[in-house]
C-alpha cells in the first residue's frame, strides 16, 4: 500500500477544477466557522455555554461550527456580540 502525505493528497485534488470552484464557493461558511471556534475557544466557552450567552441552543451553534447551516445575518451578530466582538462584512 502506498503512503501519501496530506499535503500531497491536497495538492493532487486542487489540480481538478470544479472542486476548486467548489471551495471557493464555501469559503464564507468555513471562514465564519473558523472564527467562531476560534473566538469560543478563546474565550473558554463550550458551544452550550455559547449558546445561552447568545440565546440560542447548541444544536445551532454546532451546526454553524460545521459550516452545516444558512444563518441569518441576525443570528450571526447575536452570536458575534455574545463573544464580545463586532461583526464587519468584506466584499472580494
Amino acid at each position: 500500500m502506498r503512503s501519501i502525505t496530506w499535503k500531497k493528497h491536497k495538492k493532487e485534488l486542487l489540480r481538478d477544477k470544479k472542486l476548486r470552484e467548489e471551495i471557493r464557493r464555501l469559503e464564507p461558511e468555513f471562514e465564519l466557522a473558523r472564527q467562531i471556534i476560534e473566538l469560543r475557544i478563546k474565550e473558554g466557552l463550550t458551544q452550550t455555554e455559547l449558546a445561552k450567552r447568545a440565546h440560542t441552543n447548541q444544536v445551532v451553534i454546532s451546526r454553524l461550527e460545521n459550516a452545516d447551516a444558512n444563518p441569518s445575518l441576525k443570528l450571526i451578530k447575536k452570536i458575534f456580540k455574545a463573544l464580545g466582538k463586532d461583526v464587519q462584512l468584506v466584499a472580494k
